[in-house]
């Protein structure tokens, strides 16, 4: 053994390769495991006017919207009840070419109606659909908030992309739900708005819009709300987890009329690692705040066998960690209902894009507000560079 030592030596090549393998293994494995957003930069706002007809049905009330980087199309869903047309959500092309998004980047390019368990599209009054989310199996996963003063119950279910034919139902947690007393689940139209899917659709995640009844005070004027984050196996389409997410408190300055909502209307995930981003939305009276948050789901406790926060040592639940990433407010447009985002088209500066959309309530003193943004990445040398720099402080 000592000869055959003696007798080869590797070349100072081979190190150098072995470490830039082992570089390339630690980097790899570092980009995959999570994404960070470092910045974002507005660019550019279109609007679809309320009253907007396409194929027969009245565009409006838009509350979430997905992306498809195969097709470069995007689809949102209306939570138009029944009123103005059957349940649908449309496919929208929405140019960034130039890197940018122009006031008229944005035109519908079809409209798909939801089917229900009986190939037929859903009755008037039965869905209040808000949340949206696409799968690679050319589905798209939508949620309901159902109607608590009917006790119609919220619904998650899968659709077809090409037909709007119902595939599945996942479950929902009997703590959800809503029951004749009032004791129990979502409020009336502050439930499942929001829905997205991980990257690798091993998970989906949807939220309670404020708190569920036994879980807390629904927001008011300067005071969050503790809402509910509901993660889904999609490998066995069971619910997995939950985690406490609370709304920051919002105090309208000027409040002539008295009205006041708050709430978490949709969520994103980021990478399959827990970060996600939200948006919180108020309504101020006279105005919408909107706040775009960075969220981590890392050290959140899992509160799925908590049926009421109420009944528990609260401060003893570790939340969810937000980051604000963007307040809403600073840009210089006037904000809309902003209710949906998605991560959009890559620019050409291979940036990601990050779109929102508002739902204009089908009022025509509002208008579907559709808002473009670049995020900038944190890149795989950068954070490995700061977790080497946070460990050389300590």
């Amino acid at each position: 053994m000592q000869l055959l030592k003696k007798l080869w030596k590797p070349p100072p090549v081979i190190y150098f390769l072995i470490l830039i393998t082992i570089i390339t293994l630690f980097i790899s494995n570092f980009a995959s495991a999570s994404v960070i957003v470092s910045g974002i930069e507005f660019i550019g706002e279109a609007t679809l006017p309320t009253g907007l007809s396409f194929q027969k049905t009245e565009v409006g009330g838009l509350s979430g919207i997905t992306y498809d980087d195969k097709t470069d199309l995007y689809y949102a869903i209306s939570d138009d009840r029944g009123e103005k047309a059957p349940p649908r959500f449309y496919t929208l092309k929405i140019d960034l070419s130039q890197g940018k998004l122009t006031k008229n980047g944005v035109i519908p390019v079809a409209v798909t109606t939801l089917l229900n368990a009986n190939n037929q599209p859903f009755t008037k009054g039965i869905t209040d659909t808000e949340g949206i989310a696409l799968t690679k199996k050319s589905t798209v996963f939508i949620a309901s908030e159902g109607d608590v003063q009917q006790l119609i119950n919220p619904f998650i279910q899968e659709f077809s992309l090409a037909s709007g034919q119902l595939k599945t139902t996942l479950p929902i947690p009997d703590k959800f739900l809503p029951d004749p007393r009032g004791k129990k689940g979502v409020r009336n139209n502050l439930a499942f708005e929001s829905l997205t899917i991980t990257p690798d659709e091993n998970s989906l995640f949807t939220a309670s819009e404020n708190a569920l009844i036994q879980d807390g005070e629904a927001a008011k004027s300067g005071s969050g709300t503790p809402c509910r984050i509901l993660q889904y196996n999609l490998l066995t389409n069971q619910p997995e987890k939950e985690f406490l997410y609370p709304t920051e408190p919002v105090t309208p300055v000027f409040n002539l009329t008295g009205r006041f909502a708050s709430g978490l209307p949709d969520l994103l995930a980021l990478d399959n690692q827990g970060h996600l981003l939200t948006i919180e939305r108020s309504f101020t009276g006279l105005g919408f705040a909107i706040f775009l948050f960075q969220v981590s789901l890392d050290n959140a406790d899992d509160i799925h066998n908590i049926n009421s926060m109420v009944a528990v040592d609260t401060p003893l639940v570790q939340p969810v960690t937000k980051k604000l990433l963007l307040d809403l407010q600073t840009l210089d447009v006037a904000l809309d209902n902003i209710e949906g985002l998605t991560l959009g088209a890559k620019l050409p500066d291979g940036e990601p894009s990050l779109i929102l959309i508002s739902d204009n309530n089908f009022n025509g003193l509002q208008t579907t507000q559709i808002l473009a943004f670049k995020l900038k990445i944190a890149s795989p040398l950068t954070k490995f560079w700061n977790l080497l720099q946070i460990h050389g402080t300590q």
